[in-house]
């Protein structure tokens, strides 16, 4: 599953969904790299 996430306040990632960390973040991997970061909510189109 492809999520983005927040890594800081104006930059932002996407890559495969990895795990969910206990304080709500989540890891994702974008390309090599395994990135952590809050979730960006989905909304409603």
């Amino acid at each position: 599953m492809i999520c983005t996430i927040h890594i800081a306040k104006y930059i932002t990632a996407q890559g495969v969904f990895v795990r969910k960390l206990a304080n709500g973040h989540i890891v994702i991997r974008a390309g090599q790299n395994l990135l952590t970061g809050r979730p960006i909510s989905k909304r409603a189109a």
